[in-house]
């Protein structure tokens, strides 16, 4: 599949908990990516929910955004200087209230996420 995405365009992500060794391998834990200036965090596993957001901000310094999973529960929120964005998962729902995905656009340092929901 990632080599699918990235026969589309750029890909940049991260390793799950749920992937398979060979994309543990082709993939990092976390990383920082920048488009048009803007810096965005990109981590699977964020941490317990207790703290969540502030230890995501002293763990990419810097950035204007972080981008997690893992909780399958969207999250699109401000957290001091910097957004705080889960898409959630438009095909495992778990315990979200819907299936959904994030759309994040990026002018200049503007970022404007935008949550994309789906009935189910």
């Amino acid at each position: 599949m990632l080599a699918e995405l990235r026969g589309l365009g750029p890909v940049a992500g991260v390793y799950g908990n749920m992937d398979e060794p060979a994309l543990r391998e082709s993939l990092p834990k976390e990383r920082v990516v920048e488009v048009e200036g803007a810096r965005v965090g990109l981590v699977h596993i964020p941490g317990p929910a207790a703290g969540r957001e502030a230890r995501l901000v002293a763990r990419f310094p810097g950035c204007a955004a972080v981008v997690y999973g893992h909780t399958h529960v969207p999250q699109v929120e401000r957290f001091e200087q910097l957004w705080i964005l889960n898409p959630g998962s438009p095909t495992e729902r778990r315990s979200a209230p819907v299936h959904s995905m994030l759309l994040l656009t990026i002018r200049g340092k503007r970022l404007a996420p935008e949550l994309v929901t789906f009935d189910s």
